[in-house]
């Protein structure tokens, strides 16, 4: 249980870590792009966010872009 919850401190660390860098770069007038990469197979279009990259990409307030 102390693992589990270590886990998900550090989690929840490095979500408002990633959010705070984020906005730092927004702030000085660079853009951003993020990459993700996986160990799953690529869907034939390309690309395939699962619903766990979404709410990643919504915490660090970024909106997902649905189009495909």
């Amino acid at each position: 249980m102390e693992k589990l919850l270590r886990a998900i401190e550090l989690s929840l660390k490095a979500t408002e870590a990633s959010r705070d860098a984020v906005q730092e770069i927004l702030k000085r007038g660079a853009e951003t792009g993020i990459f993700f990469a996986g160990a799953r197979e690529a869907p034939a279009d390309g690309f395939d966010m699962t619903e766990q990259d979404r709410d990643f990409l919504r915490s660090l307030s970024i909106r997902p872009d649905l189009q495909r």
